[in-house]
């Protein structure tokens, strides 16, 4: 990874879209997660860990690959505290950091396809924007 791009818990937060401040540490999205004993750090860490600010261990972690994305852990929280957008937002900081990975406006003509979902299109445009 490059050490010119350093992340931040006030960047995964806007990404994400999360305030981990919300989460009471009740444990639920952890209990449900299918991915549990693969991780290193589980959902409620994960959003204590941005919390306290500890962006690179996470960035380091391969827990952030472990997760499976279903959103299990978004249907259980009682406050909606997402754990699942911290993960892929940690993720897309990852690919950023690696390649600097972003989509701009005018390169979406170039990769559009006609049998592609639009869904698909603005579902990408939306998270390689941010």
């Amino acid at each position: 990874m490059t050490a010119d791009y350093d992340v931040t818990a006030e960047e995964i937060e806007q990404i994400s879209g999360v305030n981990p401040l919300r989460c009471m540490r009740c444990g639920r999205c952890s209990a449900t997660c299918p991915a549990y004993d693969e991780m290193e750090y589980h959902p409620h860490q994960f959003v204590a860990m941005v919390e306290r600010g500890e962006i690179d261990k996470l960035m380091e972690s391969q827990s952030i690959y472990k997760c499976m994305s279903c959103m299990a852990c978004i249907e259980r929280c009682p406050r909606q505290v997402k754990p699942a957008r911290l993960i892929e937002a940690i993720r897309l900081a990852v690919v950023r950091k690696q390649g600097g990975n972003h989509l701009c406006p005018d390169d979406v003509p170039a990769l559009y396809d006609p049998d592609l979902p639009q869904q698909a299109l603005v579902s990408a445009y939306r998270k390689f924007t941010k």
